[in-house]
């Protein structure tokens, strides 16, 4: 890529960051104790030393180019390690988000200070889960990353040698129970939630409301329930649209591979419930804005009621392109999500954070005039726009603080106020944007970002 970027500090940020993860985050590599064909990778997030279910299947979708390289495989290898122990996860704690090592890692687990009040429903042990907050995404980025190891690899033995199909089968019931559990009844009695979450905290964020049900939800949406965004805050409504998105896309492409492993019941089941949310979202997330027309709700609650902003964790409405929901890459044939762009990248959106240093959509996660850089690189890897692809680079570039990393986020108006600085999956997604702009954009990389 030298030859590619003319600037010497987009070139020395490219690569302190692409290589992150492998360089810092992959805390133990092994096989199973009863199958020692089953490959196991134990990835942590940079700074906390537990593996999420997303940010594990992010970090690795940004090396998905090399799977085909016959030379590299040891990316096939952590792939499917990866996959072996998310699967093995979900079978056991199909309502958590976050892990600790397993046990034939020798690795001691770590202390969540923040998880020590928690009340959950169901009860899982501590011993393997670093924290339990049921989030859609979670499981939509098992089913993700499943999809672009077959698309890269077509390696169908995999598949049908280890745990993933069971895996999957627990992803659909959990789905499934969150999906048909409203919060009352046809009698107007309570249903008893499938999953409940309290914490003694002083942020609204952590917890929720109603003693651990959340805010109550209408039944009938097809829609599925998710207690906390990608950013771990907890929703306003529990009908989150973007993790709804990505679970719908890649349910579909769980479904070809079922098919392919003569898996027929499953098969249907997968895209039978991928047609009924992506419907369902056209149906019931789609409002009408009076200066930008008709646009995505990031949250509804099947009541009538949404939340009108983005976040800038993955899934986010921005991000809708790259994860594959909308007609193609860049999202340019859905008008909706076009409109809905608009106003996400604008004043208009509630965390849309602007000023000297950097402007991008940020979130409650750490508050009012934190921008993220995720939400930047994502803003270049779905836009085809020169202008705003430079200036989001000229941004990124300048707001390091001397470090050469991708922070998780930045006061806009002081550059060295920022926090984390080792954040691997946005470090990995910045790599991922400039190979990506060396082959659709290269004259991108051409310019000057002093």
């Amino acid at each position: 890529m030298k030859s590619k970027i003319s600037d010497p500090d987009l070139y020395r940020l490219f690569e302190n960051s692409f290589p992150n993860t492998l360089d810092t985050a992959i805390g133990w590599r092994g096989v199973a104790a009863n199958n020692s064909a089953e490959e196991l990778t134990f990835i942590i997030t940079g700074d906390i030393n537990a593996m999420w279910l997303r940010d594990s299947s992010n970090q690795m979708l940004s090396y998905s180019s090399f799977l085909q390289n016959a030379s590299t495989p040891v990316f096939a290898s952590l792939y499917r390690g990866v996959l072996n122990l998310q699967a093995r996860y979900i079978q056991t704690s199909p309502f958590c988000n976050s892990f600790q090592p397993p046990v034939e890692s020798g690795i001691n687990a770590s202390v969540n200070e923040y998880a020590q009040t928690d009340e959950v429903y169901p009860q899982y042990s501590n011993l393997s889960v670093f924290e339990c907050k049921y989030e859609l995404d979670s499981l939509a980025s098992f089913l993700e990353l499943s999809s672009a190891y077959y698309t890269a690899t077509s390696d169908l033995d995999f598949f049908q040698n280890f745990q993933w199909v069971s895996a999957v089968q627990t992803v659909l019931n959990v789905a499934t129970a969150m999906r048909d559990t409203p919060t009352y009844a046809a009698n107007g009695m309570v249903n008893q939630s499938p999953y409940t979450f309290q914490r003694d905290t002083t942020s609204a964020s952590e917890t929720l409301l109603n003693m651990g049900i959340g805010s109550p939800v209408n039944g009938g949406t097809a829609l599925v329930r998710s207690a906390f965004r990608p950013s771990d805050d907890s929703t306003i409504y529990q009908l989150f649209i973007p993790a709804n998105m990505q679970f719908a896309t890649h349910l579909n492409g769980t479904s070809y591979i079922m098919s392919q492993l003569g898996q027929a019941d499953l098969a249907a089941q997968t895209k039978s419930m991928s047609d009924s949310i992506r419907a369902a979202i056209e149906e019931h997330a789609v409002v009408n804005d009076k200066t930008y027309g008709q646009i995505y709700a990031f949250e509804i609650d099947g009541y009538g009621s949404a939340n009108i902003m983005d976040d800038a964790n993955i899934p986010s409405l921005l991000a809708a392109p790259l994860f594959g929901y909308t007609i193609d890459a860049y999202g340019s044939s859905n008008s909706v999500h076009q409109a809905t762009r608009g106003k996400i990248l604008s004043a208009d959106n509630p965390y849309f954070m602007r000023g000297p240093v950097i402007n991008a959509v940020g979130g409650p996660h750490q508050g009012p005039g934190m921008a993220w850089p995720m939400a930047s690189i994502v803003r270049i890897l779905t836009s085809t726009d020169k202008t705003e692809i430079s200036q989001a680079l000229r941004e990124i570039v300048s707001s390091t603080d001397g470090l050469g990393l991708i922070h998780e986020s930045i006061n806009t108006f002081n550059v060295s106020d920022w926090t984390r600085g080792w954040f691997s999956w946005a470090n990995g997604l910045f790599g991922q944007a400039i190979f990506d702009l060396g082959e659709r954009m290269p004259e991108v990389l051409m310019d000057s970002y002093q």
